[in-house]
């Protein structure tokens, strides 16, 4: 079943994928600028661009319970000009987590899980394609024991992607370390790498696929995915919006209790075009 489920996804992702090609030729062009442009920006996690997504991650057949979780992260961006050479971006990701059947047979929990803050410092000028940012990134406590940590943290982030030719690929990292909270509770020791690649056509649409691999030294323990996806770029009404949808794979699970069997991702962009 899990088989059947990733190729049905992938089989989507790659027939979505040829009809955005058909469509750019039919797409006017103005419009198909336009919407060239927001897309390549739309790849660029530090584009000086405001942007408010809504991310929604579903996971089925967690652990040996079955269990269900889904995660929606509310993760506005927002830039702000430091000097004609530097932008400041800053990225929060407000995550509620509501999960059934994964710490205990009929259990249930909901709520705001960990809130993570980014800020990067990056060059406003574009040498070889070549896209750089670095600065802080802080967590904030849940009061959920169950779907977060209450210990308050920080640390370094750090994004270096490149775009040419349609094509954006780069990775962005971050080391989290707790500096607040109950002594009785555990200590954090974090880290997030994310590798990326994106192809955008000159319609606004595009594939995508991402490595999200999460690094907790203080438990000694890892989790990555793998996610491609689908994107394009689009308008209702008048405000400009991208969609996303893919496959949310599971690849590395240290601790096989937490392991899902199957994900799917699927995000609504606000863009907001200065």
């Amino acid at each position: 079943m899990k088989s059947i489920k990733i190729t049905l996804l992938l089989s989507l992702f790659m027939t979505v994928g040829m009809f955005a090609q058909d469509k750019e030729a039919e797409a006017p062009k103005s419009d198909t600028e336009d919407a060239a442009a927001l897309a390549k920006k739309l790849a660029n996690p530090i584009a000086n661009l405001i942007s408010v997504p809504f991310q929604n991650n579903t996971d089925f057949g967690i652990g040996s319970l079955n269990g269900t979780r889904n995660t929606l992260n509310f993760q506005p961006v927002i830039p702000l000009k430091l000097s004609e050479n530097l932008n400041l971006i800053n990225r929060v990701i407000v995550p509620y987590v509501s999960q059934y059947n994964v710490t205990a047979p009929g259990s249930s929990q909901t709520g705001i899980g960990n809130t993570t803050i980014s800020s990067w410092v990056s060059p406003t000028k574009v040498k070889n394609g070549i896209i750089w940012g670095a600065g802080p990134a802080f967590l904030l406590p849940t009061n959920n024991e169950y779907i977060g940590t209450d210990k308050t943290g920080v640390g370094p982030t750090v994004i270096v992607l490149k775009q040419a030719n349609g094509l954006t690929y780069g990775m962005l990292a971050n080391q989290l370390w707790s500096v607040i909270g109950p002594s009785a509770s555990a200590d954090v020791s974090q880290m997030f790498l994310q590798f990326f690649l994106v192809y955008n056509w000159k319609s606004g649409a595009g594939l995508g696929i991402s490595s999200e691999n999460t690094f907790n030294w203080a438990g000694n323990s890892n989790t990555s995915y793998l996610i491609p996806n689908v994107n394009a770029v689009t308008k209702l009404g008048k405000q400009i919006v991208q969609v996303q949808i893919g496959p949310r794979i599971p690849t590395i699970f240290s601790n096989s209790e937490s392991k899902p069997d199957f994900g799917v991702r699927a995000s609504f962009v606000l863009v907001f075009p200065k």
